[in-house]
């Protein structure tokens, strides 16, 4: 694979375009459901890619007129889990080369041209890149000093990876053999519209996660609970760095250390028959 790119400074990368106008054989995909808020910025970061797909689960917003008046190509398919979700929008995409971007994540500049390095003299052998992925909070508008969230293979050859179909956990699952490169710049991933809306939004993921997940013994899920708040709050608010992001970072080191722990609840609700709805 072809060595790391430097940052680009120019007017069209900065709009989201390759550095020398080209559309590069690329395809972008996303799954979405009412990110008519977000999805604008998304959108207008890719103007370097030959393709954009979007697929829709079902907005009852502007999500998918949104995705056309920018250029998307718009699906639509009923949600049955993030997997399956993404590995429908795979098949659509035309180009082997693939990256897949959250309807809430940006495609830095310095992403933008870093991948286009990599096709500056034709598109490079099959392979995959690891990409690094940093949240930013509501009223932010770039992540925290010395963000460290997580780093997952999203630009991928299909014959490197593909996704598999396992309704939570959606990872592109590699080919025997392949050993993904890594990206040095990030996509910034904006979840949060408001604190409210991340507490809502870990209620509601709480409530998939417990009802996907496979059954868990009684006995080990009430030895866990105790332990799942104070475990999940020092994995963010320190080994994920968000002791740097000041009273934001406490903050949402705390609410997702309590939506991990909900899920736990939820997951023990219905082993006793009760399944949170």
């Amino acid at each position: 694979m072809r060595r790391e790119a430097g940052v680009a400074d120019d007017d069209a990368t900065a709009r989201g375009a390759a550095p020398d106008g080209a559309k590069l054989p690329v395809s972008v995909f996303l799954i979405a459901r009412d990110e008519a808020v977000r999805l604008p910025a998304t959108l207008a970061a890719l103007g370097w890619a030959g393709q954009v797909v979007l697929v829709d689960s079902g907005s009852t917003d502007a999500t998918c007129e949104v995705a056309r008046a920018m250029g998307a190509e718009v699906h639509h398919r009923d949600w049955d889990g993030y997997g399956p979700q993404k590995a429908f929008a795979e098949s659509l995409c035309r180009n082997d080369w693939m990256l897949n971007v959250d309807a809430d994540e940006v495609v830095t500049p310095a992403l933008a041209a870093e991948i286009a390095a990599q096709f500056a003299d034709g598109p490079p052998p099959p392979g995959a890149w690891r990409v690094r992925i940093l949240n930013v909070y509501p009223g932010d508008d770039r992540p925290r000093p010395l963000a460290a969230d997580y780093e997952v293979v999203r630009l991928y050859h299909r014959a490197a990876g593909r996704y598999r179909a396992h309704p939570l956990f959606d990872r592109v699952e590699l080919s025997p053999g392949v050993r993904p490169g890594r990206l040095a710049a990030p996509l910034h991933h904006f979840p949060l519209i408001s604190w409210e809306h991340f507490v809502d939004k870990e209620n509601r993921y709480s409530s998939f996660a417990a009802n996907a997940a496979r059954p868990r013994g009684r006995t080990g899920l009430i030895l866990r609970l105790p332990l799942e708040f104070p475990l999940a709050f020092v994995k963010f608010y320190l080994l994920r760095r968000h002791v740097t992001g000041g009273w934001k970072g406490f903050a949402f080191s705390m609410v997702a250390a309590f939506g991990r722990t909900l899920r736990v609840i939820k997951m023990l609700a219905r082993s006793e028959g009760r399944a949170e709805k």
